[in-house]
């Protein structure tokens, strides 16, 4: 059986959604964390401080895990003979709530309501007075478009409040791997987002989109098919360098171990850090008014209103004012539905006879999941990476406007 030995050390992993995990592995870097990508994340071994400022720092991550215990069982008294000797009290107190989400593939032990039961009672003995939740997790990183949209206009409160402590465990080929969730609820939910479109995008897909474009943070950029903004305010907070998980609360903050005044540290430097405006203009554009209204009240309880120009305009009436070496970023309508292609394919043209009539020299990012509507946009376009949106296969194109082809 393997522990975590050294209370100053633990093996993390930072979970992205698929195909998000090489964006994700540039964050770490750029924080410091030596590591290495994985399928379905980033892998790295450090302090509980670098987990702090992994939670709040990572813009891509939907959530940080710690490794509690690793050990083989293929019965039942295994599992429970194991699991009496994992130090559950690093991670729970008497006042906790404990969740479990288990997932068994190929292993004798295949019942993981069963699994999750016989931890259950090892926590229960090893911490008394622990409450166990018994409902399964509904805040999984796979959720469809109707969870987003409900989750997300609760977002504050749930970002705000504890939500207990989450293991979670993977038994695989017999090997039990059990590792506790050290974010609460899901890093995309900054706290801002309440107010949604028909196909709410995730925070952190945006900022990967931001990233994936090569976004310097300095340089002019524009969504012209904004929704509820949230490509726009995360640029905002990434040109003005505000961390994505200053305003919240996280799962690690309970943990008997964890000093609090690590985490104040951090978000006192992050908010010492922090930038009075954005250093280029940012705009965001949608053709409906109900949009936008959303969008502005969005970035305001963000805190980037004032760093965003907002415009009630379709995308023929796309300005820049003069800007050169900008990025247009945006999440297009994806047609999915019967029919919706041929109404879209003159959007997707349109949008790239703007880009080439009033953008030459700039990059343009799209996240898109029709190769025919994307031949309608016309220009050179190279996949930075693949991942699903609201359940529908997407991905990051970029790519350069001849310079040209500018006004």
């Amino acid at each position: 059986m393997a522990v975590i030995q050294k209370r100053n050390h633990v093996d993390a992993f930072a979970v992205t959604a698929p195909g998000l995990e090489a964006v994700c592995a540039g964050e770490a870097a750029a924080l410091g964390l030596r590591g290495k990508a994985a399928d379905g994340g980033f892998a790295w071994r450090g302090s509980l401080e670098s987990v702090a400022r992994a939670n709040l720092w990572l813009r891509t991550a939907s959530r940080v895990l710690v490794r509690v215990a690793e050990f083989r069982a293929s019965a039942f008294f295994a599992l429970e003979l194991a699991a009496r000797r994992v130090a559950w009290d690093r991670f729970v107190s008497r006042e906790s709530t404990v969740r479990f989400r288990v997932t068994c593939r190929k292993s004798k032990l295949y019942h993981s309501d069963a699994v999750a039961q016989r931890l259950a009672d090892a926590v229960s003995r090893h911490v008394p007075g622990v409450r166990i939740e018994s409902r399964k997790s509904v805040d999984n990183d796979d959720i469809d478009v109707a969870g987003e949209r409900a989750i997300t206009q609760d977002s504050t409160r749930k970002a705000l409040e504890p939500l207990g402590q989450l293991f979670v465990v993977r038994l695989f080929h017999d090997v039990c791997t059990v590792s506790a969730d050290t974010s609460g609820a899901l890093l995309h939910l900054r706290g801002y987002r309440q107010q949604v479109g028909k196909a709410p995008l995730r925070e952190t897909i945006a900022a990967a989109m931001l990233l994936g474009a090569g976004w310097p943070t300095d340089a002019p950029m524009i969504d012209p098919m904004c929704g509820s903004g949230t490509i726009a305010i995360e640029a905002a907070r990434m040109a003005r360098r505000i961390a994505p998980g200053r305003d919240r609360r996280f799962a690690f903050q309970a943990w008997p171990e964890f000093d609090a005044a690590t985490l104040q540290r951090l978000v006192d430097e992050a908010r010492a850090g922090e930038l009075p405006r954005a250093a280029a203009p940012l705009a965001a554009a949608d053709r409906d008014k109900g949009a936008i209204d959303a969008a502005r009240a969005n970035a305001r309880r963000a805190g980037v209103e004032n760093d965003i120009a907002f415009t009630v305009a379709p995308i023929s009436a796309l300005e820049v004012h003069g800007e050169e070496g900008g990025w247009l970023v945006s999440n297009p309508p994806y047609g999915i539905r019967v029919g919706e292609r041929d109404r879209l394919r003159n959007l997707y043209a349109q949008l790239g006879n703007v880009a080439r009539a009033k953008l030459g020299g700039w990059t343009v990012g799209l996240l898109l999941a029709d190769r025919r509507l994307e031949a309608q946009i016309g220009l050179d376009l190279r996949e930075r990476f693949a991942t699903r949106n609201g359940g529908i296969p997407v991905r990051m194109m970029v790519g350069a406007v001849p310079p040209h082809a500018s006004r």
